[in-house]
């Protein structure tokens, strides 16, 4: 019998991994690929315990600003887990969503992605993979998107039927790893009533332990909706 858990949508903002690396005297490369390992662990985790939807800020519209060698890596990190993660994750009943735009992508990489989202989409799980992504890039797109159908007059419902992540209900819990107190341009419509959970962990040293403790103190809200 498959595990029930409190919280269906859990999202990640995957931050410090150029810290992790630096205060062991590596290059942020270094920090790059052992966040990788442990996206890899994580998301395992959450489906182990029965969280049925997982969202995962990997590059942001902002990202393009870093060095163009960190660019690089990290497209070559992405590139490899395509292929390594699809194939592990697909025995897992997961299905594959890359959110974002994804115009500026070469067209192996476009044609790869649109591969394993085929490949995986009929799978029961979620698990959405934010790359190129940026929470205000994609209600614009939405809207433009309803736009172009015809609609002159657009409702709420609109627009999350036209997000990228329209699969998976908005997010019960946001987890933020790495200390920071904002949400960077992540999931901005979705997260409207998420509870939000920051931890001075650094990505690359989160734990199965850790998403427990996210989860324990996220039962302890009271989630009243504006209501009393």
């Amino acid at each position: 019998m498959e595990t029930v858990c409190p919280v269906k949508h859990i999202a990640f903002i995957m931050d410090g991994n150029g810290r992790w690396a630096k205060k062991r005297l590596m290059p942020r490369e270094f920090g790059h690929k052992a966040g990788a390992e442990t996206f890899e662990n994580i998301v395992n985790y959450c489906y182990d315990i029965g969280v049925q939807h997982v969202t995962v800020y990997a590059f942001s519209t902002e990202n393009w600003k870093r060095p163009q060698h960190e660019i690089d890596a990290l497209f070559k990190l992405f590139s490899y887990y395509i292929d390594h993660y699809a194939e592990k994750i697909g025995n897992r009943n997961v299905r594959i969503v890359f959110i974002g735009d994804r115009t500026g992508f070469s067209e192996d990489l476009k044609n790869r992605m649109q591969n394993v989202e085929e490949k995986t989409k009929n799978n029961g799980r979620i698990l959405n993979i934010g790359i190129n992504y940026g929470g205000r890039a994609e209600i614009c797109h939405a809207v433009n998107k309803l736009i172009a159908e015809g609609k002159t007059e657009i409702t709420e419902e609109d627009i999350s039927e036209n997000l990228y992540t329209s699969l998976s209900p908005d997010p019960d819990l946001i987890v933020r790893t790495g200390g920071e107190y904002r949400t960077s341009n992540f999931l901005m419509w979705q997260s409207a009533y998420s509870e939000l959970y920051i931890t001075d962990t650094l990505w690359p040293d989160m734990k199965g332990d850790d998403v427990d403790k996210a989860i324990t103190e996220f039962m302890r809200r009271n989630r009243r909706y504006g209501g009393l």
